[in-house]
């Protein structure tokens, strides 16, 4: 799932090396890292072991999706190699003194790849189509949360207003996930009151605005980029780039090896020794902001009894967390302890701890709980057995075993648990919705395991946890209203700390509720052949929706 991430302030923010870093080292202000000659032109070809489920940015969720929409449209503001928001299509921009509306500026003269102007009535067209179908656009409407209006003064000026005072940081890490679309496009496919917008394939080739134009695109195989010569920025140093889809990540990692691909997204921790021994290739290793987690329905489970808070304790008590870092990450990793990650430094509520592995606490809870155990060592509630399954998505590395641990331990308390594996569209709409449609019923599983892959700022990842976001982004079903007013009171806390206090209560609620159990913080792995270099690291990568960094900086080496 996109699963996404934000605001990081002791994340380790550097260009892929060979050298591994700590959450201390700061970022390498030289893009080549090497420092061989730089080439010019060439393809890079790059694999994944994910995929994009749509290239519709009303629609997509899958995490590859969002990080080429970075390369194919405009965005405002970016993440530097520092965490740092800085502009991409916009130079600068000025707040209000009383922080309800900014100004910014934009570069001029770029244009669309089907040769009309890129300018600021795009950005407000956009903005305002978010605020015009709040419905037909929800995967993106909370990223315009309290704006009220957009209007472009001129070509390169846009100004938008806020219902109140906002947050200023939060407010530009907000506005850097919205996608600025091409208005001569978009605007003959709204439809009926926008029902035509979630329903636009956007097939390839697609009009781009940004470094490359999407040319070709299969899904579940591959997409094939081309630079666009109209971009507004920089240019970038290669022709283009493809990206090949792998359903096994040990056939991607054998194909980077025989040199049929020149860098993967994400390594797996038991390949990492062996690419890192090999003098052909260059591995990097990072502290990651995206967590694997314990998904539990908190709105209507097929069994009723998964509501129960100390049913939730004593699960959490019953998973071995170690072990997962142990043997899923080989210990590149650590324990999860909450829905923001350490990496993101003081936006991680430190005062929370994870439960301990402890099976005679969790036997004790359900035992005090009502729930007896049965002759077949299985527990029943209101007279039936403790028997749930368990989802997983197809393709998540590591997924398998962390099943498998959460299986012994659930077994030693007298819950059994069964595995079905699916793919991430199909689970996606079991926890969302068709079509993430809403209304919507969530009684269509129980529990699942999968990741989320967040921002530097946290309000993404707060979000998907509100009521609103019931057929959108929820996919746990929880809603609780005093949630939902902290979540308010996050964005429209114009104070850095004070918002950081309200942040940490919120932490604190979702772990007492317990709608997710995170189970495992992920250290970014990665590797490349070492005839390429200028790769820009983050917390969860280099090829990622933070920035446009890597692929337009990075290049062959002579």
């Amino acid at each position: 799932m996109p699963k996404w991430i934000r605001g990081v302030a002791a994340a380790c923010a550097l260009v892929l090396a060979a050298a591994a870093c700590s959450k201390s080292e700061a970022a390498n202000p030289n893009p080549s890292g090497s420092g061989g000659a730089v080439v010019e032109g060439g393809v890079l070809r790059l694999g994944s072991s994910s995929s994009i489920d749509s290239l519709n940015p009303f629609k997509a969720f899958e995490q590859d999706a969002y990080n080429v929409f970075q390369y194919i449209y405009p965005f405002l503001v970016q993440w530097n190699a520092d965490l740092e928001l800085v502009g991409d299509w916009a130079t600068d921009w000025t707040w209000s003194d009383d922080h309800t509306s900014v100004e910014f500026h934009l570069v001029t003269g770029g244009t669309w790849s089907d040769g009309k102007p890129l300018t600021a009535s795009d950005a407000a067209y956009t903005l305002n189509l978010i605020l015009r179908f709040p419905g037909p656009t929800g995967l993106m409407a909370g990223y315009a949360r309290h704006i009220t209006s957009a209007e472009a003064t001129d070509d390169g000026t846009l100004t938008i207003q806020y219902e109140a005072p906002v947050n200023e940081d939060w407010a530009l890490s907000q506005l850097q996930q919205i996608p600025i679309l091409p208005e001569q496009v978009w605007s003959e496919q709204e439809g009926e009151d926008g029902k035509g917008i979630r329903q636009f394939t956007n097939a390839a080739p697609i009009v781009s605005g940004g470094p490359f134009t999407l040319t070709e695109y299969t899904k579940d195989e591959f997409v094939q980029m081309e630079r666009n010569d109209g971009f507004y920025g920089t240019p970038a140093l290669i022709e283009g780039w493809g990206l090949k889809f792998f359903t096994n990540p040990d056939a991607m990692v054998s194909a980077l090896e025989s040199g049929d691909l020149d860098a993967v997204e994400s390594v797996p921790a038991a390949a990492l020794d062996r690419l890192a021994s090999n003098p052909q290739m260059v591995v990097a290793e990072a502290p990651g902001l995206y967590w694997d987690d314990f998904i539990i329905n908190s709105n209507k489970p097929l069994h009723p009894e998964l509501l129960d808070p100390k049913v939730r304790e004593a699960f959490e008590h019953a998973i071995d967390r170690q072990s997962m870092v142990d043997t899923v990450l080989l210990g590149h990793g650590n324990p999860a302890s909450t829905i923001v990650s350490e990496a993101s430094g003081d936006w991680h509520n430190s005062d929370i701890q994870p439960l301990a592995f402890d099976l005679a606490q969790a036997n004790q809870i359900l035992d005090d709980a009502g729930y007896p155990m049965g002759p077949d060592g299985v527990r029943t509630a209101d007279g039936e057995p403790m028997r749930y399954e368990i989802l997983t998505p197809t393709g998540t590395v590591g997924v398998d075993r962390e099943f498998e641990i959460i299986q012994s331990g659930f077994e030693q308390i007298g819950v059994e648990v069964t595995q079905k594996s699916l793919d991430p569209s199909a689970l996606f709409d079991l926890q969302a919705g068709p079509e993430y449609a809403y209304p919507h019923s969530y009684d269509k599983f129980d529990l699942v395991i999968w990741d989320w892959f967040p921002l530097p700022d946290p309000d993404f990842i707060l979000s998907v946890l509100t009521c609103e976001q019931w057929g959108f982004w929820s996919d746990t079903g929880y809603c609780n209203k005093a949630y939902d007013q902290l979540y308010e009171d996050q964005g429209l806390t114009v104070d850095p700390a004070e918002r950081q206090d309200v942040v940490w209560q919120m932490q604190q609620m979702i772990f007492d509720d317990r709608p997710y159990i995170p189970l495992m913080n992920r250290d970014v792995l990665e590797a490349h052949s070492a005839g390429w270099d200028g790769f820009v690291m983050s917390p969860i990568g280099s090829f990622t929706s933070y920035s446009k960094l890597t692929l337009t900086q990075v290049h062959r080496v002579g």
